[in-house]
């Protein structure tokens, strides 16, 4: 979370310091990236939405978002709403007041009533406000089955995006990417080792590159496929 206003949010919500647009290999989702980075900039659109599956990248686009508005001085917050539901819709209240707000896993608040009433209320005060709301789903704004009419219609106001999924090939790439990142060399045969032996979903390989980073650092040895093995148990 970055904001310049006084009103304060979890401490709980926090980001990854790595979910940056830089981080995030863009070829599919090109049109997204450049949307998002506008809305981060206060150039783009009032309302986007993006949906995907799970491990498509929704979460680190949101978060990069918000990694995008602090150095220009705009007041940001990432609000994922799985795991915030619990404390009650009431955490909305001054939100719009914030110059962008990144709303995640919306599907987990729809069909509760005082949720959608709160969001609706809340898509009218940030729109009187004049600033900036991103929202991510694993579902389309039709099919996230919302029980409020109002709300569902709010929903598709500005720009939809499906965020597509990485093809094998790309994923590859995308791996040696976020390596490169943490300052480890993967080549084309240890990411492939990885793209084969462990989960395909780009959360779950962004975890296990963390781990490997750590055992690496730790054992002072490069990241090997005897090494991965040794570590993962894969």
């Amino acid at each position: 979370m970055t904001t310049n206003h006084p009103f304060q949010i979890p401490l709980s919500v926090s980001l990854r310091d790595d979910a940056r647009f830089e981080n995030f290999y863009a070829q599919g989702n090109e049109l997204v990236c450049a949307t998002l980075k506008a809305a981060a900039q206060g150039t783009g659109e009032q309302f986007t939405f993006i949906w995907g599956n799970e491990g498509v990248g929704c979460t680190h686009l949101l978060q990069a978002i918000c990694h995008e508005a602090e150095p220009l001085g705009r007041s940001a917050a990432y609000l994922p709403l799985d795991e915030l539901k619990h404390m009650g819709s009431g955490i909305l209240e001054g939100m719009e007041f914030l110059d962008l707000v990144c709303l995640d896993a919306v599907q987990s608040v729809a069909g509760d009533r005082d949720w959608e009433v709160a969001l609706f209320h809340f898509f009218n005060r940030i729109r009187e406000q004049g600033n900036t709301l991103v929202i991510a789903s694993t579902s389309a704004p039709r099919y996230l089955g919302i029980s409020l009419p109002d709300l569902a219609s709010r929903l598709s106001w500005g720009m939809v995006f499906q965020v597509q999924p990485l093809s094998d090939d790309t994923k590859l790439k995308a791996i040696q990417m976020r390596a490169s990142a943490r300052g480890l060399e993967f080549s084309d045969e240890v990411a492939r080792f990885l793209l084969h032996h462990a989960s395909r979903n780009m959360n779950d390989l962004t975890s296990l590159l963390d781990t490997l980073d750590q055992a690496s650092l730790s054992a002072k040895r490069k990241v090997t496929i005897p090494f991965i093995k040794e570590v993962t148990g894969l």
